[in-house]
C-alpha cells in the first residue's frame, strides 16, 4: 500500500448566519429548538461536531439518570442546593432559568422514546400526564439511557437535516471581523477524516464543546492511561477558543474531582441515592460522622449546611481520612444490596442486580471490566472509592466557564448581568451553553440542552438584529490554512532528518507534550501528587513551565490526521489550564476544599472572596487580567 501522504488540504468555505459549533447535549438543545425560531426566515444555518452527533459529548456513551428533573418541587430550592453544593457563589439568575424551563427538555426526550422509570401503578403515564418518576434523589430521575445520546441526536438530526450538518469536523479557532474587531465572524478547522480544511462566515455563532479533560495527569496510567471520568475527548476547546476570541471567563478557579470507583471510573450516584449504599474506612466507620467537627476548622462548615452537604466537602472528609491512613474508602454495596433484597421475592432480586450492573452498563462500561477482572461480585464484595484527577466543567458539580448573558426578569438581578441576548458571553456574537456557562452548575445534560435551546432563540433575534452584518475575517484564508496546517508542515520539513520520527530535534509528538502539560498541573496546580494541594510558589513555577510548554507547543508536529486532532486538542489544553492555575492563584483562599486547597490560604473567607473571579485574556499581547465582581444573591436562605 502506498504510504498515506497529505499537507495541501481541499479548502471549504461557507457563509451562515448562525454556525453551531459542538454536538452535545447543549448544541442539541439548539439544534432542535432553532427551527421553531426560523420559520419563514431566511436565515441559513449550519452545525459542525468534532465526532458524530450519536456519539458525541458527555452522554455519549449512555446514561442511567437525568439529574436534573424539577418535578413536584421549587426551582428556588434548586438554586438553594447548587448554592451550597458550590459553596455560596453562583449566578443564581441563570441557575433559576435552567430550573423553571428544564422540565420541558426531560418531556420532549420521553416523548422522543427515552424510557422513564415510574412508580407502580404510573407505568402508562408519561410525565405530563401526572407519570411520578422513580427517584434516585430530589432532583434526579432514573431512566434506561443507553440510548439517550441517540435519541437526542436523531431529533437534532431531524429538526435540521443532514445537509445542514458537518460530522468530524474540529473547529479550532475563531475569527475576529475584519471591520470590527470586538466581535466574532468566522471560525476555522479541519475534517479528523479528510484532507480538507473548513473555513466558515457568520453572523454569530454557538460554541458548546464540553469541558476540558486530561488536562491533569490521570490516577489511571498504564494499562490504564486515556481512561477518566469525564469524555476524554473534551479538551477545554470551549474556554480557549472563546478567551481568545476575548470572551469574559468565570470562576475557572473551580474544578470537579468526583469520588468514583477505583481504577473504572464508575459512578456512585445511583449506589449511593438509590441502593441506599453507604461509604466507610477501611475500619468501618463512617468517616462523614467522624470528620464533621473538621468543617469548621477553616470556616468550610459555614457552607455546609443546606439540602445536602456540598459535593467538595464530601470529598474533604474521604481525603482526611485517606491521609491519616485510615484508607481504602469503601462502598458497602454487599450490606445495601442484602437490605434491599430482604422483602423481595427471587424474581425481583435478580432484577435489583440487573439495574445494579446496568448502571455502569448504561455509562461506564469498563467499570464493570475492572470488576471482572477482579473478580469482584459487588452484591458480595465491598468495591474501593477514590479522588480522580480533576475536571473542568459547568454542568456537574462544577461551575468553570464563561461569563454570559442571563435573563432580565428575575427580581434582583444586577442590570450588569445581562446585555439582552440571553447566552451570549461578553463578545458580540458569540454565545455558549453547557459546560461553557460559568457559575452556573449542576444542570446536568437537561440542563445543558435547556441552556442550548435558550441560545436559540437569543441567536435568532441577534441575527435578525444584525441582519446588515456582513462578517470579513480579520485574516486571508490562507493564512487561517497555514495556521492550522502549521504541525504537519513542522512534520513533512523535518522528518527526514532522524531515522526514528518520533526523536528529532525540530519537533515534539502531541503525545510528549500532552504528557508534560499533565506533570505541570499535576505536581504544581493541585493535582493528585500533591493530594490536591498547591500555593502561590508552587503556580509560579508553574507559570514558568507552562509559559515554555506555550512556546513548545508551536513545534508540535502532526504525521496524519489524528496527530494534528491531537495537537490541537492540547493547545486548546494548554490555554485551559492557564486560565485555571490563574484564577486559583488570584482567589487567596481555599473556596472548594476537597476539589483543591491553597495551603497559603486555607481558610474559606467570605468577607473577602465570596465574589465571582473573572478573566479576560489578550491573545495579542499574552496578557491576562482578572478581576473580582460582586456576588449577588437573589433567593434567599
Amino acid at each position: 500500500m502506498a504510504e498515506y501522504k497529505f499537507g495541501n488540504p481541499e479548502i471549504v468555505e461557507e457563509e451562515v448566519d448562525i454556525l453551531i459549533i459542538g454536538g452535545g447535549m447543549a448544541a442539541c438543545g439548539t439544534a432542535v429548538e432553532i427551527p421553531r425560531w426560523t420559520q419563514g426566515l431566511d436565515l441559513k444555518i449550519k452545525l459542525v461536531d468534532k465526532a458524530a452527533l450519536a456519539r458525541s459529548g458527555a452522554v455519549a456513551q449512555g446514561l442511567s439518570a437525568i439529574n436534573t428533573y424539577i418535578g413536584e418541587n421549587d426551582p428556588a430550592d434548586y438554586v438553594r442546593m447548587v448554592r451550597t453544593d458550590l459553596m455560596g457563589i453562583i449566578r443564581e439568575d441563570l441557575v433559576y432559568d435552567v430550573g423553571r424551563h428544564v422540565d420541558s427538555s426531560v418531556h420532549l426526550f420521553e416523548e422522543w422514546g427515552l424510557p422513564v422509570w415510574k412508580q407502580p401503578g404510573d407505568e402508562g403515564k408519561k410525565l405530563p400526564e401526572g407519570g411520578k418518576p422513580v427517584r434516585s434523589g430530589k432532583w434526579q430521575i432514573m431512566i434506561n439511557g443507553e440510548s439517550y445520546k441517540w435519541i437526542v441526536a436523531e431529533a437534532a438530526q431531524n429538526a435540521l437535516g443532514v445537509d445542514r450538518i458537518d460530522e468530524r469536523v474540529f473547529v479550532v479557532k475563531l475569527v475576529k471581523d475584519k471591520n470590527d474587531p470586538d466581535r466574532v465572524a468566522g471560525a476555522v478547522g479541519f475534517s479528523v477524516r479528510e484532507d480538507k480544511v473548513f473555513v466558515y462566515k457568520f453572523k454569530c455563532c454557538l460554541v458548546a464543546c464540553g469541558g476540558a479533560v486530561n488536562v491533569f495527569r490521570p490516577r489511571s496510567v498504564g494499562e490504564g492511561t486515556g481512561r477518566a471520568w469525564y469524555p476524554v475527548w473534551n479538551a477545554g476547546s470551549t474556554y480557549s477558543m472563546a478567551l481568545e476570541a476575548g470572551a469574559e471567563g468565570t470562576m475557572l478557579e473551580n474544578r470537579f474531582v468526583p469520588a468514583r470507583f477505583k481504577d473504572g471510573y464508575g459512578p456512585v450516584g445511583a449506589w449511593f441515592l438509590l441502593f441506599k449504599a453507604k461509604a466507610m474506612n477501611a475500619f468501618g466507620e463512617d468517616y462523614q460522622v467522624k470528620n464533621a467537627h473538621l468543617l469548621e476548622k477553616h470556616n468550610y462548615g459555614n457552607h455546609a449546611k443546606g439540602h445536602v452537604m456540598g459535593t467538595c466537602l464530601r470529598n474533604h472528609l474521604m481525603m482526611e481520612e485517606m491521609r491519616n491512613g485510615m484508607g481504602p474508602i469503601l462502598m458497602d454495596t454487599p450490606t445495601a444490596m442484602a437490605k434491599l433484597a430482604e422483602n423481595m421475592t427471587p424474581k425481583e432480586i435478580k432484577h435489583l442486580e440487573a439495574e445494579a450492573w446496568e448502571d455502569f452498563l448504561d455509562m461506564t462500561i469498563g467499570q464493570c471490566g475492572v470488576w471482572a477482572g477482579e473478580n469482584i461480585e459487588p452484591d458480595k464484595e465491598m468495591s474501593e472509592l477514590m479522588p480522580t484527577e480533576p475536571y473542568l466543567l459547568g454542568s456537574h458539580a462544577g461551575c468553570a466557564g464563561l461569563w454570559v448573558s442571563g435573563p432580565t426578569d428575575i427580581p434582583g438581578t444586577p442590570k450588569e448581568w445581562s446585555w439582552g441576548y440571553r447566552g451570549m458571553t461578553t463578545v458580540p456574537g458569540l454565545f455558549t451553553a453547557g459546560d461553557g456557562v460559568g457559575a452556573s452548575g449542576h444542570k446536568f445534560s437537561s440542563g445543558a440542552f435547556t441552556e442550548g435551546r435558550f441560545c436559540a432563540k437569543s441567536m435568532v433575534k441577534y441575527a435578525l438584529d444584525n441582519k446588515d452584518f456582513k462578517p470579513e475575517l480579520s485574516k486571508s484564508v490562507q493564512e487561517l490554512v497555514d495556521e492550522i496546517y502549521a504541525p504537519v508542515k513542522t512534520y513533512l520539513e523535518h522528518k527526514d532528518y532522524t531515522t526514528a520520527i518520533d526523536v528529532n530535534p525540530h519537533y515534539i509528538t502531541p503525545k510528549m507534550l500532552q504528557f508534560r502539560l499533565q506533570k505541570i498541573m499535576d505536581e504544581y496546580v493541585a493535582g493528585v501528587a500533591t493530594w490536591y494541594q498547591t500555593n502561590a510558589k508552587m503556580m509560579d513555577v508553574a507559570e514558568k513551565k507552562l509559559t515554555m510548554l506555550k512556546e513548545d507547543s508551536l513545534k508540535m508536529r502532526a504525521k496524519d490526521l489524528h496527530e494534528l486532532l491531537r495537537a490541537w486538542e492540547n493547545y486548546h489544553r494548554i490555554l485551559t489550564a492557564e486560565a485555571h492555575m490563574r484564577h486559583i492563584r488570584f482567589r487567596e483562599e481555599t473556596r472548594y476544599p476537597g476539589y483543591y486547597y491553597r495551603t497559603d490560604f486555607l481558610d474559606l473567607d467570605d468577607d473577602n472572596w465570596r465574589v465571582f473571579v473573572n478573566s479576560k485574556y489578550n491573545v495579542e499581547t499574552n496578557e491576562w487580567t482578572l478581576r473580582k465582581v460582586p456576588y449577588k444573591q437573589l433567593i434567599k436562605s
